[in-house]
């Protein structure tokens, strides 16, 4: 009978995760911003944002179990690098790593749910205290705020919405 109740337990929990899909993730980069990335910090940066805000998104819902079945569209609106990027370091001989400013990111885009409702999203966070950044490599402004933007999208996506 134990062994019964354990397989029937088993079976209803694999059954649920089954009908609970993790929410998809996909990130584009806003047209103006994609021209900034071409003409001054380097088509290889534009790939590294992406990736990691993506990342960081996928992890953080896959963790706490928000937004399952949705669909998440996002689209990185701005960022400001802490350091020179590695283009900007060869295109401006004066600069050096050392060079630091305050940096962070935009964010827009739209959940999806499941049962086909949208929900707008915008999210925007930037260092204001120059005292901060001087011990961040070259994104962490801007990789702080996909941190921030994933934990309060995972908490309640009405923190983000449009107003």
């Amino acid at each position: 009978m134990r062994v019964l109740v354990l397989s029937a337990a088993a079976l209803l929990a694999s059954a649920m995760s089954a009908v609970a899909a993790p929410a998809s993730v996909t990130v584009s980069v806003a047209p103006e911003l994609q021209k900034t990335f071409d003409k001054t910090y380097g088509v290889r940066e534009a790939e590294r944002l992406t990736s990691d805000l993506q990342t960081t998104v996928e992890k953080t819902l896959a963790r706490t179990g928000a937004h399952e079945g949705a669909r998440i569209e996002l689209t990185l609106t701005d960022a400001k690098p802490n350091r020179p990027t590695f283009k900007q370091l060869s295109d401006k001989p004066g600069l050096s790593l050392q060079s630091f400013g305050v940096g962070g990111a935009a964010i827009r885009g739209k959940i999806v749910a499941a049962d086909g409702t949208e929900k707008s999203l915008s999210y925007r966070w930037y260092e204001t205290d120059i005292r901060e950044a001087s011990y961040n490599w070259i994104w962490s402004d801007a990789e702080w705020t996909f941190d921030r933007f994933a934990r309060k999208l995972a908490r309640d996506a009405t923190v983000l919405a449009e107003r």
